[in-house]
């Protein structure tokens, strides 16, 4: 009866994984003959103590009962995995009980506007071969928002200042913002993010640079003699912003992996838009496009957040927007006619 209740306790334990990831984030269970193992496989970083746990059972009774836990105490993304270390810690815990309680209505908004951009996001750090997780940064830079803009004038997404914007080729002038535009945007973040993991060697140090600066953090790690995040976040001169950002990222990634296990019920996940792509001439704008399609102005404007007075002006060549997908051939008869009225 007691190692019952001792698998069963394990084994609740383990349904709540994403709930206490320093016991576990991915659980694989094998079977030899009478004996069962269920290994705790993803590494758990903490403070560059590495951790895997072990539990064995012998009943087959036993095994029986684990199963019927299991089925009901495991959240509902069975399997939540990570490509970041995840650390649970005291800061980690106040972040996560935040987004439960105060910040609860703002983040179910992110998450719910998640489905629409995070894929394709995690799409582009793949392609870039750095880990998907840290698509999270665009969730807590900016709650994946092209409008955002901090009082340090970083915009976007991803929240770039015009110094690393041009840096990483993006177009910023008195009509193009591209720090706006989710895709160029978000290639610039994944090289920039790739850049930074070169200098650092560290994923937590990667995401402390991408909010404190390269610079400012690599003089402070050549103060401490220390490359480690949570030792060197204790140190009075470490930026108090930075010192919250790698817990906010690691609680956004906790809770949005399983959002039911943290009380976020009833999802309204957005779509991600249909569109395709269309180059225009210049002196296209987006009020006269629309009326064309027959189209509300706002979702053109949804399509082309970098657009900031939604037009292109005469002077250019051509440009490529986003049409609504399925809309090419009005598109190019509207090109058409516009061309006719300048002859």
């Amino acid at each position: 009866m007691f190692r019952l209740l001792t698998v069963l306790i394990v084994v609740v334990a383990s349904g709540a994984q994403a709930a206490i990831p320093g016991k576990a984030n991915e659980q694989k269970v094998t079977s030899k003959k009478s004996t069962s193992v269920i290994h705790l496989t993803t590494p758990v970083e903490n403070n560059r103590k590495v951790t895997r746990l072990r539990v064995k059972t012998k009943s087959k009774a036993i095994q029986k009962n684990t199963r019927i836990a299991s089925s009901i105490y495991s959240p509902v993304d069975r399997r939540p995995n990570y490509d970041l270390p995840i650390t649970y810690n005291s800061k980690v815990r106040f972040w996560i009980n935040y987004y439960q309680k105060g910040g609860q209505s703002w983040f179910k908004r992110w998450m719910e506007r998640s489905y629409r951009y995070l894929p394709q996001m995690q799409a582009h750090m793949k392609e870039r071969g750095i880990p998907q997780d840290l698509a999270f940064v665009a969730m807590i830079e900016s709650g994946f928002s092209p409008h955002a803009k901090s009082d340090a004038e970083a915009v976007g997404y991803w929240q770039f200042i015009k110094s690393t914007a041009s840096r990483y080729g993006l177009r910023i002038n008195w009509w193009l913002d591209e720090r706006r535009d989710f895709t160029k945007s978000t290639r610039a973040a994944a090289s920039y993010l790739n850049d930074l993991y070169k200098m650092f060697d560290s994923w937590y140090l990667t995401a402390a640079a991408y909010n404190m600066g390269e610079g400012r953090l690599r003089k402070l790690i050549q103060k401490y003699k220390t490359d480690n995040f949570w030792v060197l976040s204790k140190k009075r001169d470490f930026p108090e912003e930075t010192r919250e950002y790698i817990p906010k990222l690691l609680a956004a990634m906790l809770i949005s992996k399983s959002p039911a296990l943290y009380g976020f019920h009833k999802m309204e996940p957005k779509e991600p838009y249909s569109y395709e792509y269309f180059s225009v001439p210049g002196g296209t704008d987006l009020y006269s496009l629309s009326k064309h399609l027959k189209v509300p102005l706002g979702s053109l404007k949804k399509l082309n957040p970098e657009l900031l007075h939604s037009f292109i002006p005469s002077f250019v060549n051509s440009h490529r927007i986003r049409i609504p997908r399925g809309t090419t051939t009005k598109v190019s008869q509207y090109v058409r006619q516009q061309m006719k009225k300048r002859l």
